[in-house]
């Protein structure tokens, strides 16, 4: 069941947020935290880039006994391909821990913005300075770590382990320089769940890979992108160390806030008119399914075909063709559906006759699905993106200024 509250919906949990002078537009919130009353089991995973930010180099570090008990966030400079970056990580870190009395080993930071820009150190104490936290500043939060997102992005859950209610909270960013595989933005979850770290870490793994991984916007994976967990153990649930029932109820929740949020990321994506789902049904393995439903929604051509609302199914054949994976063209069907209704435009590999005016109301929508059928197995996956269009260029053209 979905609920209000956000990342301060679990409980033990606040968050805050302040304009600290990093973000050029003082009306923006540019500097979160979330913090629990509890050190926390923790988790993450973190982008593919082999160019990462100095926040992940330093949160890896803090991770690796699993441990966390506050996560500290700026926007509007990733703190990337900077000589004193970990310096400037570190030092953030030291003064959050003073601020609120934890361990500095116990903090988890990340950053977002613009890369190769020095982080003004001075900004970002004064914040901390200013910064309270509150059970209700869940929101503040979510829009503190935004860039050029549109939407603010949050989301909580709750659900029953032995009778104790549970509860998962989330907030996430991402709007460009976004594409398939982790995890391509930033995220982060609280839970009161009581569940050892390693079993996190898996759970995390597990409802990442049906959800962030199969987002792209634009097809530029970033520096920075991370996705942070913190579980406070305090639903006093019978701990959850091993692959049960209890788990495979904790995963499911887990994974319904990380797809609510992953279209919401698709949707946003910078200049986006559509959210794209792709569908691809009857591969032979899942990653096959998947590694052919990411190249379609990461095609340009297709996006760029979608937002003109041109039933172009040769470019999705074209992209399947070159995903790399083995499959027969000739068993191939693609149908086109929304709210305006559905239409096939491509069955055993070839055209079919059909009424481009009806093609073109389809597709004239907000969210497009394309579905693809392989005829050849039983396995089957999603993916998410959006259309591109002109402001996505205009946005990217003019980002530093």
């Amino acid at each position: 069941m979905f609920i209000e509250g956000g990342i301060a919906a679990p409980q033990g949990f606040v968050a805050g947020a302040v304009h600290c002078g990093i973000r050029k537009n003082t009306n923006k919130k540019d500097l979160a935290v979330i913090y629990s009353v509890r050190k926390c089991n923790a988790a993450a995973v973190y982008t593919q880039n082999v160019v990462v930010g100095a926040p992940i180099k330093v949160t890896k570090e803090h991770l690796v006994d699993g441990q966390a008990q506050l996560i500290i966030c700026n926007s509007g400079n990733a703190n990337t391909c900077n000589a004193d970056g970990v310096d400037i990580a570190n030092k953030m870190c030291e003064l959050i821990a003073d601020k609120f009395k934890v361990e500095q080993q116990d903090v988890i930071i990340a950053s977002t913005g613009v890369i190769g820009e020095p982080l003004d150190i001075n900004k970002i104490s004064d914040g901390i300075e200013r910064i309270k936290l509150h059970k209700d500043s869940a929101v503040e939060a979510a829009e503190a770590i935004m860039t050029t997102d549109i939407v603010i992005k949050e989301m909580a859950t709750t659900f029953e382990i032995n009778g104790n209610t549970c509860t998962v909270g989330s907030i996430a960013k991402g709007s460009g320089m976004i594409c398939i595989n982790m995890a391509t933005m930033l995220g982060f979850i609280t839970t009161d769940v009581a569940i050892t770290s390693e079993m996190l870490q898996l759970a995390l793994v597990k409802s990442v890979e049906p959800t962030y991984n199969m987002v792209s916007v634009d097809g530029d994976t970033s520096t920075n992108d991370m996705v942070a967990i913190m579980a406070n153990g305090m639903a006093n649930n019978p701990i959850i160390d091993k692959e049960d029932e209890n788990f495979d109820k904790f995963v499911e929740a887990l994974t319904a806030i990380n797809l609510d949020l992953a279209r919401k990321i698709a949707r946003d994506g910078e200049g986006a008119s559509k959210l794209l789902v792709v569908n691809v049904n009857g591969a032979k393995t899942k990653p096959d399914a998947a590694k052919l439903a990411k190249t379609v929604v990461n095609s340009s051509l297709v996006k760029t075909a979608m937002y003109g609302n041109d039933a172009n199914w040769g470019r999705i054949l074209c992209a399947l063709g070159y995903a790399g994976v083995a499959f027969d063209p000739t068993q191939v069907g693609v149908t086109f559906k929304s709210t305006h209704g559905e239409i096939t435009i491509c069955e055993n590999g070839s055209s079919v006759q059909f009424d481009e005016s009806v093609a073109t109301h389809v597709l004239n929508d907000e969210e497009i699905v394309i579905h693809v059928e392989l005829n050849e197995g039983n396995e089957c996956a999603t993916a998410f993106g959006c259309d591109l269009t002109e402001k996505y260029v205009e946005i990217n053209g003019s980002y530093r200024s």
